[in-house]
């Protein structure tokens, strides 16, 4: 049985497909997905764990991707992001950070190393809330 601490990962998208397929990628790497249908959906859930990363689609019905870092920002989140979008044109990619070449998975867990001290424990000591 392990002791370390779960990796949680929040996957807002709209496409359930996407969510679903990125969700088994996520787990086989020993990620804790969960994933939310919407922006909103994401805002609501009032039992989300404390997320180390989160993966957002850049256009979603309601709310962006892009909208929803604000709003966490602006509430004082630093949670590390990475946006994916089916959408590449010049307003996308004006308004997101620039691609890399690195797989999700191992863009994921450089955005969680980077948040967390030496000895890959959460900033917070390791409590989450559930």
């Amino acid at each position: 049985m392990s002791t370390s601490t779960p990796i949680y990962v929040a996957v807002v998208d709209d496409d359930e497909s996407l969510c679903r397929s990125l969700g088994r990628l996520l787990r086989a790497s020993g990620i804790q997905p969960i994933a939310y249908a919407s922006a909103e959906a994401f805002l609501a859930d009032t039992k989300r764990p404390q997320f180390d990363c989160l993966v957002l689609d850049v256009q979603l019905g309601g709310v962006s991707g892009i909208e929803l870092v604000r709003k966490l920002v602006a509430d004082g989140g630093h949670t590390p992001f990475i946006f994916i979008t089916a959408h590449d044109d010049p307003e996308t990619a004006r308004a997101r950070r620039p691609p890399d070449a690195l797989p999700i998975c191992a863009r994921t867990c450089r955005a969680i190393r980077s948040s967390r001290p030496f000895g890959g424990r959460p900033a917070d000591g390791g409590a989450r809330s559930r």
